[in-house]
């Protein structure tokens, strides 16, 4: 049987899928990320929230989005990505818009924290759908499309919101971009399938030729007997590691980076918005380009490490400069936003090629959750170096380090051990 994908096969897939899944991601990290458009706008002052507990409040997201990743991977991986993504839409869409109706802080902080569960499944689950869809030879471009929804969304996001808070309000802010979630839900409930075998618009005849191309990798790649012995392998583990560290930096520049910039100039919510929009500009770029590149080149961790170096060292600049020296600072911080974006789709590319779809889902979740703890601790530690020395200097270093350690670990994974004829492949992983 025929193993390979035509190009009209190709060219109808990223049409009828990849549109889908970018809403989807995109809807996901508006919700998410436009806390730090609030905290910039006054929520802090209007609720009686302290420097401290601010930045504690907006990473709670996180501490919710880790405990609840591995259970929703497994549910998409065994059941229906459909069913829970539906339900997640409309419950991050009901609490994102209830973020703007809350009068008290418990109330703020229990949202955020269910908000974070929530969401939690979403983005294994998205992976999970695209390893259903997409080859080897395919996987870096596509997970690139997904996780665009994140530079791109914020890119948007910040000018929009900056809009919205300056004419309505941080409270008519969450509400107006809460409810787009859950009208996406009902669109998404009918037009997406699972997985191909159920596709209406494919033939059996491409039904058949992707089946087996999918089959095939998954024949090359060293069985897996379970999630136990999936979790405690070396690549597994040092992945975690390295996410974690690298979504200090990602989550700690995206929710302060509008109050950072704010703090450091004259500046209204409006052009702070318009300047919190340009490093994700640059992020889209880098990502489609580094991604092509991977694909290419069939190499991923290549594409992964020397993006955050870049990033590490536009930190360190950053902090060098200093507060005097504010439009330089600020291409540093493009420059850094650039580079820590541009990996994600080399980086999620590597798993499926390490580990079988038995384990591949739960692994992805399992790095993911590390990742979210990252976030949690990139987003308190940075909000409180903020506020605690009134300069975002501090924070600057802590990220830069960070970051280098993601380097140093991306350096130190290794391929799996591989079944016969696959050797070859695994190694330029």
């Amino acid at each position: 049987m025929q193993t390979t994908i035509t190009p009209k096969l190709a060219v109808r897939r990223w049409w009828a899928i990849m549109p889908i899944v970018f809403i989807t991601y995109s809807l996901a990290y508006l919700d998410r990320a436009n806390y730090g458009f609030a905290a910039a706008a006054g929520i802090n002052h209007d609720l009686g929230i302290s420097k401290g507990l601010s930045s504690l409040i907006g990473a709670l997201f996180f501490l919710g989005y880790f405990f609840f990743q591995i259970p929703g991977a497994i549910y998409a991986e065994r059941r229906s990505v459909k069913k829970l993504v539906f339900v997640s839409l409309i419950l991050w869409g009901g609490c994102a818009a209830l973020t703007g109706m809350v009068s008290n802080i418990p109330s703020l902080m229990a949202i955020r924290f269910v908000l974070g569960i929530v969401e939690a499944a979403v983005m294994p689950a998205m992976l999970v759908f695209i390893s259903n869809w997409f080859t080897k030879s395919e996987r870096s471009r596509a997970n690139t499309f997904l996780i665009l929804g994140n530079p791109v969304t914020v890119l948007w996001m910040s000018v929009v919101s900056g809009y919205l808070v300056n004419s309505f309000g941080w409270r008519n802010m969450f509400i107006a971009e809460g409810l787009p979630a859950v009208v996406w839900a009902v669109i998404w409930w009918f037009i997406v399938q699972d997985k191909p075998a159920q596709a209406k618009w494919l033939s059996a005849q491409e039904k058949a030729h992707l089946d087996a191309t999918l089959r095939a990798e998954q024949a090359a790649i060293k069985p897996v007997k379970n999630y136990g012995e999936a979790f405690r392998s070396p690549a597994v583990i040092k992945l975690c590691a390295q996410y974690f560290c690298w979504s200090i930096g990602v989550y700690g520049f995206v929710l302060w980076l509008p109050s950072i910039l704010k703090n450091a100039s004259t500046f209204g919510m409006v052009e702070t918005g318009w300047l919190s929009a340009m490093p994700y500009l640059a992020a889209t770029i880098a990502m489609i380009a580094a991604s092509w590149a991977s694909d290419k080149l069939n190499a991923r961790k290549a594409f992964v490490w020397p993006f955050l170096l870049i990033g590490a060292f536009a930190f360190a600049g950053s902090y060098l400069l200093g507060s005097t020296h504010f439009w330089a600072s600020y291409a540093l911080l493009v420059i850094a936003g650039a580079a820590m974006y541009a990996p994600y789709g080399p980086f999620f590319a590597i798993v499926p090629e390490l580990l079988p779809k038995n384990v591949a889902g739960g692994a992805m979740a399992l790095i993911n959750s590390m990742g979210a703890l990252g976030s949690f601790v990139g987003s308190y530690v940075v909000g409180y170096l903020n506020g605690a020395t009134g300069s975002p200097g501090a924070s600057y270093v802590f990220m830069s380090a960070a970051l280098v350690a993601a380097v140093v670990l991306t350096l130190a994974v290794r391929p799996q051990g591989a079944a016969s004829g696959s050797a070859k492949l695994a190694h330029r992983v």
